[in-house]
């Protein structure tokens, strides 16, 4: 996109476009996404940003009536297979927070002057920028969210001093964490009941953002029949159903739960200033989310994991306009839109999985006999998954102990950011797991949208979202070859059509 493009988008409120670019303000200091419902300021007033870090680094505020940094993720950090797509992806699970630009660059494999370099050159900010923006966001929603004390809370969102804390606050939303708060509380009565009530189901109450359509209902479905007892479960009808998992953290475990809206929920601000009523999932939404850590740090992270598990920075604009000119994917696009390509919450666990094959009870089983029990059961969770470490060494079938050894000692990293194409290839020399398992873990595990499905590049690149809409409705792709992706067991297939 050019910057009259962005413009037109901007004087449409496009709502497409949240979290793809972001438009600032030169008059009143302040940047928004493009749907926000403000009147639309003169075009030579306007400054364009690829991300909210970059349009703080140049001094502009987050609007207080959009909430530009609440927007879903650009799906081209997972498209990009560069330095950039891969530093983003690192930089979303935590990597600077916990490991420093130092930390980022050695993962990267370039110098730390390097990936300042690159990443300010694209994206008008750095790494430390970046990562600035994530903890920002993470403290708003702990300030709204909870009843945490602000100095307990300053360092749950990763800030280094109360002062840091204070200070990133006030410059980023022209306001102190009290008067943030205060506002929150001031909200009216319907969203304090929903709030207290979701405050009193346990956890974190947070809003899970998406773009477009999205095909809830069958995103549940994909992952009911593949939950493995003890460590996944998913309860209540369809519908209304609600996923629920355990999580291992950097810094401990959680418990995630997310709702599945079956009906209507009420959308973002219009234009006259009203809170409307929209139809599922059309023009973008949210999931329910609550989330109960045992370390408060771990909380973006945490997000990070469950939006990608969900796919929730998908483009299904940009799916649909791709795949549904395709004689094949046509019918199947219009029949479903807004499919997801779900990805996984722990990349190694669902690598374990993979190469351990046959029915989520035949997993259930390794988590039993070698996964760490949690202190209280909660519901059908007992137990997280276990670690690579643990099984590198223990008795299980010889391809499942050559993975975990790999990724014990480093040899295999599926990390957020790893290059895919070297994850795919060592994974696929390692002895009983081969091109497919391979190839479905980096869709999957390593969230790769353009994953090759056998059949021309017409698909490319999202190739990923071509094979969930063949998958449902059981057909086999195309130029069926050795390194074709396939549902190793055959779940989505017998998943009719709805």
């Amino acid at each position: 996109m050019d910057d009259e493009t962005r413009y037109e988008a901007v004087c449409s409120r496009d709502a497409r476009f949240d979290g793809e670019f972001f438009f600032a303000v030169r008059t009143t200091g302040i940047y928004c996404r493009p749907s926000c419902p403000a009147v639309t300021p003169k075009r030579v007033n306007v400054r364009f940003f690829p991300t909210a870090a970059a349009a703080q680094a140049a001094g502009f505020r987050a609007c207080r009536r959009c909430r530009p940094d609440a927007v879903p993720g650009s799906a081209e950090w997972n498209v990009r297979a560069d330095l950039v797509g891969r530093a983003m992806r690192f930089i979303a699970d935590g990597v600077v927070d916990r490991e420093g630009v130092g930390g980022l660059a050695r993962r990267l494999g370039y110098s730390a002057r390097q990936v300042q370099r690159q990443l300010t050159a694209e994206l008008g900010a750095g790494p430390v920028a970046l990562a600035r923006a994530r903890r920002a966001q993470t403290a708003r929603v702990l300030l709204q969210t909870t009843e945490l004390p602000v100095t307990e809370l300053a360092f749950a969102a990763g800030f280094a001093s109360i002062r840091q804390f204070n200070e990133t606050m006030r410059e980023i939303y022209a306001g102190t964490p009290s008067e943030l708060r205060a506002a929150a509380a001031r909200g009216s009565a319907r969203t304090a009941a929903r709030t207290a009530a979701r405050q009193a189901a346990g956890g974190i109450p947070l809003r899970l953002a998406y773009r477009g359509p999205c095909a809830e209902a069958e995103m549940f479905d994909f992952l009911a029949v593949r939950a493995v007892p003890g460590v996944e479960e998913v309860r209540g009808p369809r519908g209304g159903r609600t996923y629920r998992r355990t999580l291992r953290l950097a810094h401990g475990t959680a418990i995630a739960e997310v709702d599945e809206c079956g009906g209507t929920r009420m959308r973002r601000i219009s234009p006259a200033g009203l809170v409307c009523p929209a139809d599922r999932g059309g023009d973008g939404g949210w999931l329910e989310c609550r989330l109960r850590l045992t370390d408060l740090r771990d909380l973006a992270t945490a997000v990070q994991r469950l939006r990608r598990l969900f796919d929730l920075d998908a483009d299904p604009y940009a799916v649909a306009e791709r795949l549904g000119a395709d004689p094949l994917l046509g019918p199947l696009v219009a029949q479903c839109p807004g499919l997801r390509s779900p990805g996984a919450a722990d990349p190694e666990e669902l690598a374990v999985r993979t190469v351990l094959g046959g029915p989520p009870e035949r997993a259930a089983g390794l988590v039993r006999a070698y996964g760490k029990p949690l202190d209280t059961p909660d519901g059908g969770l007992t137990h997280l998954f276990p670690a690579p470490a643990e099984l590198a060494g223990a008795d299980v079938p010889a391809p499942v102990r050559a993975l975990c050894t790999a990724l014990a000692d480093g040899t295999l990293v599926l990390d957020a950011g790893a290059d895919r194409a070297a994850a795919e290839r060592a994974l696929a020399a390692l002895p009983g797991v081969g091109p497919r398992a391979a190839a479905y873990i980096r869709m999957r595990g390593m969230g790769d949208p353009d994953v090759a499905a056998g059949v021309a590049d017409a698909w490319r690149p999202w190739g990923a979202y071509a094979l969930h809409h063949l998958w449902r409705a059981g057909i086999r792709p195309q130029g069926d070859v050795p390194g074709a992706v396939r549902d190793p067991d055959g779940a989505a297939a017998r998943l009719s059509p709805r």
